[in-house]
């Protein structure tokens, strides 16, 4: 009879956890991963990350402040799936730690004032309901009002479906706040990260001045399998890949992570002109310019609002003008 004895010492720490690629199957201390700003050190995989990681990649350090997480959904259809709809954002939030899937507000980049909207695909898949166009809407108010640039960073797999119709509207919603960027002739520029697919691809993230996507994003409107049924055509491999997307002409460049930041920084300063400008007379120019082209944006977010008033039960809550408490990005 043999007996064996096993004998482990007491307060051993276990292995550290380690990171594998999904990609290259190559295993990395998750700090190094993380340093790499989640980006594979092997292949150069870039992993998804959440609204707040992305905040602190892009934002000059402490210049973010979140606007309008106060807003919160209504369920105006009283929608019921396998659970009630808002039991699945209550859990979405607990999971996300974010109330709702876009997370805005005045910052910088690069030294450059903006606005920076952020869509988080850990929030029931990034989807658009009411409260993301909502917030869209006012990232965009805000920013024609004060002159700055708009940054929206899009990750999401399009339409929320327990909002209806409602939440197809919010496409139209966000177009029409890109048309207020555009008179009050305020630039735009979007960054695609995987995935960035449907309703949200098919609106406001497309009609930006510059458009940019991050190596490997998938972008289209509808999947591949979806769309191999419906044609009965095979799909090359690389479709809707950020390459395959930058070779049709439908971005305008492929950024990868590390240099993100720069890039952005430097799209912002070529769309304000390159820089400040000096001279008086110049001076003079841009405040008439500026004072001229506010109006516009006021009238025209006044005509499109007065359009989206629903005289009937509101698909958001919380105030319509306060931006809610200032809040800085959990580290």
């Amino acid at each position: 009879m043999t007996v064996t004895v096993e004998i482990a010492r007491r307060g051993t720490a276990p292995a550290p956890r380690r990171w594998v690629c999904p990609k290259c199957a190559s295993e990395h201390d998750p700090a190094v991963v993380k340093e790499n700003l989640s980006v594979c050190p092997a292949c150069g995989y870039h992993q998804r990350i959440g609204a707040r990681e992305r905040i602190v990649q892009l934002a000059d350090e402490g210049t973010f402040v979140e606007y309008w997480s106060h807003l919160r959904t209504l369920d105006p259809l009283d929608f019921v799936d396998l659970e009630p709809y808002p039991e699945r954002v209550r859990e979405a939030q607990g999971a996300s730690g974010l109330t709702e899937a876009l997370v805005a507000g005045p910052a910088a980049i690069g030294g450059t004032p903006c606005v920076l909207a952020v869509m988080d695909f850990g929030f029931m898949g990034g989807s658009m309901g009411s409260v993301v166009g909502e917030k869209l809407w006012r990232a965009a108010a805000v920013a024609a009002d004060e002159g700055r640039p708009l940054v929206a960073v899009a990750s999401s797999g399009g339409a929320r479906m327990q909002e209806g119709a409602l939440s197809l509207m919010q496409m139209a919603k966000t177009t029409c706040a890109v048309d207020v960027l555009n008179d009050a002739r305020v630039p735009f520029v979007a960054v695609m990260a995987d995935p960035c697919t449907g309703g949200v691809v098919a609106s406001f993230v497309s009609l930006a001045d510059i458009c940019v996507a991050e190596p490997g994003a998938l972008l289209y409107f509808s999947g591949p399998r979806v769309i191999a049924q419906t044609t009965r055509e095979q799909l090359p491999d690389d479709f809707g890949g950020a390459e395959r997307n930058l070779a049709l002409g439908h971005v305008d460049a492929v950024v990868p992570r590390a240099e993100l930041k720069d890039k952005v920084a430097n799209y912002l300063r070529l769309l304000k002109g390159g820089g400040q400008p000096d001279g008086l007379e110049r001076r003079r120019s841009s405040r008439s310019r500026s004072s001229r082209t506010r109006r516009l944006a006021r009238a025209t977010s006044a005509r499109v609002a007065a359009a989206f008033k629903n005289p009937g039960r509101e698909p958001v809550g919380g105030s319509g003008t306060a931006p809610g408490s200032p809040e800085e990005p959990a580290p």
